[in-house]
């Protein structure tokens, strides 16, 4: 198979605006800044560098409708203190109608773009990875 996966394109009003949420969020880098898209990548070096798709925000004009399509899965060290941290970053709680029993908390980035922050790895997981 010769296809892989180069970025996540996500819209946006504002591609510096949301793209600076996200670096901060992440702690990525700016590889391609321009005022209609920027392009995050994981920090030089680190290992997942050249591993993991890149992520580019590009200019669109029309509003976001709906739930996303496509969403991002973070997992942290810390949830609690995730959720906290992106928070004061610019993210909103949203509900897209999980119960209250799910180990993730739904997001929103500041366009409104969903995203997840699951629970931690136990012990367990860890040693099986």
């Amino acid at each position: 198979m010769t296809l892989t996966i180069q970025c996540l394109v996500i819209d946006s009003h504002d591609p510096d605006l949301l793209a600076g949420f996200w670096q901060e969020a992440l702690g990525w880098r700016r590889t391609h800044d321009t005022p209609d898209e920027v392009a995050l990548e994981p920090p030089a070096g680190s290992p997942q560098d050249g591993v993991t798709p890149d992520l580019l925000f590009v200019r669109v004009p029309g509003d976001k409708a709906g739930k996303n399509r496509l969403h991002l899965d973070l997992r942290p060290e810390d949830r609690d203190a995730e959720v906290a941290r992106v928070e004061s970053l610019g993210a909103t709680r949203t509900d897209v109608g999980q119960d209250s029993s799910v180990s993730w908390v739904v997001m929103a980035d500041p366009e409104g773009n969903e995203f997840c922050v699951l629970r931690a790895f136990t012990a367990e997981e860890l040693a099986t990875l």
